[in-house]
This record gives structure tokens, C-alpha cells and sequence, in this order.
């Protein structure tokens, strides 16, 4: 039995997905996504990432770009290369070995050999076309209105001053 003082551990999903996979689903889906760069989509996923307060590692084939500091700066997203001599599912399928706590994971990639690794370790496995609906879906949501910048700063000294001459209060 845990004791009552203990917190609850709050165990946020993390995402490995297979980069160029969800690029190629990209491309059947919209037309005009032909052109999507690898750091373009980063940077969107980074925001759907930021919104949700999840985490992922996206895994691309080969050694990327040589300047990789298009990828800097996104947000709950580590972005990995295979490197020369693999490619992204066999080290997809290493991370999901590898694991500690795999039925945190969810698998972000339409190829099978993926999804059989993923359930073979009772992780999550979701096809990269229905992965992009959902954060389409999420990006395109109405946000509420901003916090107002008064809420944080407070009132001001003649606003109180105010509001204690409202409720009778003296000085």
C-alpha cells in the first residue's frame, strides 16, 4: 500500500516517431504538403507538442541536413538521424527494445514492421496519416482568449486606493 504523502507520478505519453514516414502520409493527404521540409514539419510538431505537454523523439533516415540548426529551439521534440549503415525503423525498433517503460510509448509510423515492435512490447502503435489528423484537429482548435496582462501585474496604486474607498476600508 502506498502512503498518503506519496504524489501520484504523472506519466506524460512520449511519441517516437518514424519522420519520414509521417512525411510520406503528409504528401498522400494534402496536396500541397509536396514541399514540407523535414525542419518545417519539426517545427509544426513542436507546436502541437507545446499545446498538448507532450514529449517526442522523431527519427529520420540518414545523416539530415549539414547544418542541423534548423531543428533548434523546438519545442518537446528531439530530433534523431540514423546515421549511415541504418535507417530510422531499425532504430525506432531499438528504442522501443530498449525501453524501460514501453506501454508509455506510442509508435508513430504506418509500416508494420513498427507497429508489430511497438505491440510486441504492449506500446501504443498509431498510423502516421491518422497521428497527422489528430494534430491538425488540435492545432485548429479555438483557443480562449489571452490572459489579460493586468491579471498578472495587479492593480494599480490608485486602483486600490479606489476599491478601499468602495468597500470603506481605511489606510
Amino acid at each position: 500500500m502506498k502512503p498518503e504523502w506519496l504524489p501520484e507520478i504523472i506519466r506524460l505519453n512520449m511519441f517516437i516517431i518514424d519522420g519520414h514516414n509521417l512525411l510520406y502520409a503528409i504528401c498522400k493527404i494534402e496536396e500541397d504538403a509536396k514541399t514540407l521540409s523535414e525542419t518545417a514539419l519539426c517545427r509544426v510538431l513542436g507546436t502541437y507538442l507545446r499545446l498538448t505537454g507532450e514529449k517526442a523523439e522523431i527519427v529520420f533516415d540518414g545523416t539530415g541536413p549539414p547544418d542541423k540548426s534548423g531543428f533548434d529551439g523546438i519545442s518537446n521534440l528531439e530530433v534523431l538521424f540514423a546515421a549511415l549503415g541504418t535507417d530510422a525503423d531499425t532504430a525506432i525498433e531499438d528504442k522501443i527494445k530498449a525501453n524501460t517503460a514501453p506501454k508509455g510509448l506510442t509508435i508513430v509510423s504506418s509500416d508494420r514492421r513498427l507497429q508489430q515492435a511497438a505491440h510486441a512490447r504492449r506500446a501504443m502503435a498509431i498510423k502516421s496519416e491518422a497521428f497527422w489528423v489528430e494534430v491538425q484537429k488540435q492545432l485548429s482548435r479555438k483557443r480562449g482568449p489571452r490572459e489579460p496582462s493586468a491579471k498578472r501585474q495587479g492593480l494599480s496604486e490608485s486602483e486600490t486606493e479606489q476599491w478601499l474607498k468602495v468597500f470603506g476600508i481605511e489606510q
